[in-house]
């Protein structure tokens, strides 16, 4: 199985939607689709996941599925310092700098990162173990169930199907960080996915019992340079250019 995880096209926030370059970044990323073959598609509910998502699944004359699990997600550092770029004294917590993430050793690890500020909310971890409880939950419809207490998944219906799900920044990381058994904050001070970008994850299949989400390509974009279209900052806060 393979899964292209799609980060929605250049958003329009305060509209639910994309801008016109969005639009274009969809187009482009339809006909990159359309090649591929998919064969099935989900989507975040979302306006501007379902509007970047349209343009696929009318060039394949495909439906889609809803999945709510998968809306960005609403984590938020509260009283953020003006100089980490937060607005109104709050940021999405993938936003916070990796210079605050990584300022002391050890590093945050599978255990511990919800235990360091600005991530000592509760409800941080409690967000992220409801994220992998539909996760799994997700994937185990899909024929892949994951093994308690790893970031292994057993093999019911082992099939080669390739399926999008469009989605967001702030989750795809999560999510990556999930099946990849990543740190949560270093997933999300370490990675960026561009709007309208695909990320390949193979599920690995060495042996007839196991998979393990193996990443082919990360927030590719391939799509806008074949249409001549600019790569969108939008999620790195300053020195893109």
């Amino acid at each position: 199985m393979r899964i292209y995880l799609i980060r929605h096209a250049h958003p329009d926030y305060p509209n639910n939607t994309i801008t016109p370059e969005g639009h274009l970044e969809a187009q482009a990323l339809a006909k990159r689709l359309a090649r591929l073959g998919l064969d099935r598609i989900y989507v975040s509910p979302l306006g501007r996941a379902l509007h970047t998502m349209q343009y696929t699944a009318d060039a394949l004359h495909m439906p889609h599925t809803i999945e709510p699990w998968t809306a960005e997600l609403g984590l938020t550092i509260q009283d953020a310092p003006e100089h980490w770029g937060a607005r109104d004294g709050k940021m999405a917590a993938w936003d916070v700098p990796g210079e605050v993430v990584r300022q002391k050793y050890p590093l945050p690890n599978h255990d511990d990162w919800h235990t360091r500020a600005p991530f000592h909310d509760p409800t941080f971890r409690e967000a992220y173990e409801q994220m992998q409880i539909h996760s799994d939950e997700f994937l185990s419809r899909l024929g892949y169930a994951r093994n308690p207490g790893t970031h292994i998944y057993r093999i019911v219906q082992p099939h080669r199907q390739k399926i999008a799900l469009f989605c967001h920044l702030g989750f795809g990381l999560t999510w990556l960080s999930h099946l990849l058994g990543l740190p949560l904050t270093l997933t999300w001070s370490s990675f960026w996915l561009p709007a309208s970008s695909v990320t390949t994850i193979l599920f690995d299949e060495r042996s007839p019992q196991f998979a393990v989400p193996r990443v082919l390509g990360l927030g590719d974009t391939s799509h806008l340079y074949e249409a001549n279209l600019p790569i969108q900052p939008a999620g790195i806060k300053t020195n893109y250019f």
